[in-house]
């Protein structure tokens, strides 16, 4: 039985001391509230009213439910007032690459309080943000889609160390993309009578869990092989702060945005394959109001990815140029 609805009835019919005053409060018929009432008589092993008066009377059993009856109704109410206030307040979770930076995750919070939604912001690999918005968990998130079917494109590039001099050459050209036929193990120099040197070893190209999406994964591999690069020279580079150390103290260098790059002080170029970059659409779980993702949010949460920064590559002067220490790496 619906024990509210039969409370309600309970309730009522105390106040007004009358089925059918009660019946009418409730805007139900009288016989379905007599029905309720005999219902509860039943449960609780005895009579709650005295029908054998003009004016219906309540029982000692009665009087002992009553409390415990208006405090079963109280409590439900304010837990329906919570779920409401909940709904206006419009909580939502969102699923954002776990490289963004907290000073751009602040403006999706701050965005979102100027609206009257409350953002939370969840950082999730690629494939469990797809997951999580699936099954509900995440009311919006970014998702990796391919570069040239994506609403935001972000641009990948190669990390390397800063040089120990940090003064600009003369001829130092921030920004130059980088082609991956330019990291290729070079000779060294020929050997007398021999017909060519040795090769150096370059340096490994580490990728973050942003990247590790197979589609993402299998053209890197292509690309790779297109331009006669060793097969193991690209991996995983495990938690960033690791690969991060290893770019840094000049033992590889790492695939990541510009944003990325520079927060961390490391020197930074793009790669000229723009069919590598990263691609973003931002998308709303089904439950989400029909899956409809506000433009605001779609743009500060790419903004938040890097989507933005396409056209930052001129504003700072990069110290030796990027291209030149990659060919002499090796």
């Amino acid at each position: 039985m619906d024990l509210l609805a039969h409370l309600e009835a309970f309730v009522a019919t105390v106040d007004e001391t009358s089925f059918s005053r009660a019946a009418d409060r409730l805007g139900i018929a009288q016989p379905l509230l007599s029905r309720r009432i005999k219902t509860l008589e039943a449960r609780f092993g005895g009579l709650l009213f005295d029908r054998s008066r003009r004016q219906v009377a309540t029982t000692e059993l009665g009087m002992l439910l009553l409390p415990h009856a208006r405090d079963v109704l109280d409590r439900a109410q304010r837990l329906d007032q919570v779920a409401r206030s909940a709904q206006r307040s419009q909580a939502r979770s969102v699923g954002v690459p776990a490289d963004c930076a907290p000073a751009a995750l602040a403006q999706v919070i701050r965005a979102g309080a100027e609206r009257g939604t409350t953002l939370g912001v969840r950082e999730l690999p690629p494939v469990e943000r797809e997951a999580r918005l699936a099954d509900g968990t995440l009311a919006y998130a970014l998702l990796r889609v391919p570069p040239e079917h994506a609403a935001h494109r972000v641009p990948l590039g190669l990390a390397t160390a800063p040089p120990l001099d940090a003064r600009p050459s003369a001829d130092a050209r921030r920004g130059r993309p980088v082609h991956l036929e330019d990291l290729r193990p070079r000779r060294t120099g020929a050997a007398s009578g021999a017909a060519s040197g040795a090769r150096n070893v370059p340096l490994p190209i580490l990728t973050l869990t942003e990247d590790d999406v197979p589609y993402a994964r299998d053209r890197l591999a292509r690309a790779a092989a297109r331009s006669g690069l060793p097969e193991q020279l690209v991996r995983p580079g495990g938690p960033a702060a690791t690969a991060l150390a290893e770019t840094l103290a000049g033992r590889a260098v790492l695939l990541c945005g510009e944003p990325f790059a520079r927060r961390h002080g490391a020197d930074w170029a793009p790669l000229a394959d723009a069919s590598l970059h990263r691609g973003y659409d931002v998308r709303a779980t089904p439950r989400q109001r029909g899956g409809d993702v506000p433009r605001w949010l779609s743009e500060v949460l790419a903004a938040a990815a890097g989507a933005a920064t396409v056209a930052r590559a001129a504003r700072r002067p990069e110290s030796p140029d990027t291209n030149t220490r990659l060919a002499a790496h090796g």
